[in-house]
């Protein structure tokens, strides 16, 4: 899995006058927990934008005032306006320890009912996963090679080493859809 690395400064005083005067100067406070203690951050907001905006999932290298830890992103929460980044909650995580994390997906080969006029759909950009850290791949990727025109993928139907799938086993991945085309093509050949 990609890692990528952040510094950030421990922060003290926790409240409302102290973050807002945080975020004015470009910051962004954070907290940091899953190990033995909870630790606020504050991290510089430029920093955040290759992490955050991105389809990809990294583990994060994070040091505090010289203390690295690893962790996963949790959860963000924005302005409701301005999308400004208001708050950042990570994760700390542990070799031996397994994670639940959302991954992206990747279809990969061409369809046999795209070649007969249909259409691939992608239905779920990510799925939920728990495994190891060291297990987790960048990507999970799926082939659909074998797809005719109307078939599906479901969750149930995959199975990854190492990993355990958590979406809904019934829930569709991915879809070979119908075009216009491709009925009134059908429509044609019945005829």
């Amino acid at each position: 899995m990609k890692k990528i690395e952040l510094k950030g400064t421990n922060r003290q005083d926790i409240g409302k006058k102290v973050t807002k005067a945080l975020r004015l100067e470009g910051n962004v406070p954070g907290v940091l927990y899953g190990g033995k203690e909870v630790k606020h951050f504050v991290i510089e907001e430029k920093l955040l934008k290759p992490l955050i905006f991105t389809p990809n999932v990294y583990i994060i290298s994070l040091s505090i005032d010289g203390t690295k830890q690893e962790a996963i992103l949790q959860d963000i929460q924005y302005h409701p306006v301005s999308d400004r980044i208001l708050h950042i909650d990570l994760l700390e995580i542990s070799e031996d320890k397994p994670i639940i994390i959302e991954l992206p997906v990747v279809l990969t080969g061409l369809a046999e009912g795209v070649k007969a006029g249909g259409r691939l759909s992608l239905e779920q950009r990510k799925l939920r996963v728990k495994a190891l850290p060291t297990n987790l791949p960048d990507t999970l990727n799926i082939k659909v090679d074998h797809l005719k025109l109307g078939d599906t993928v479901k969750v149930g139907s995959l199975s990854f080493d190492n990993l355990t799938l958590l979406n809904a086993k019934n829930s569709v991945i991915a879809a070979v859809k119908l075009t216009r085309a491709a009925r009134a093509a059908q429509g044609e050949e019945a005829k």
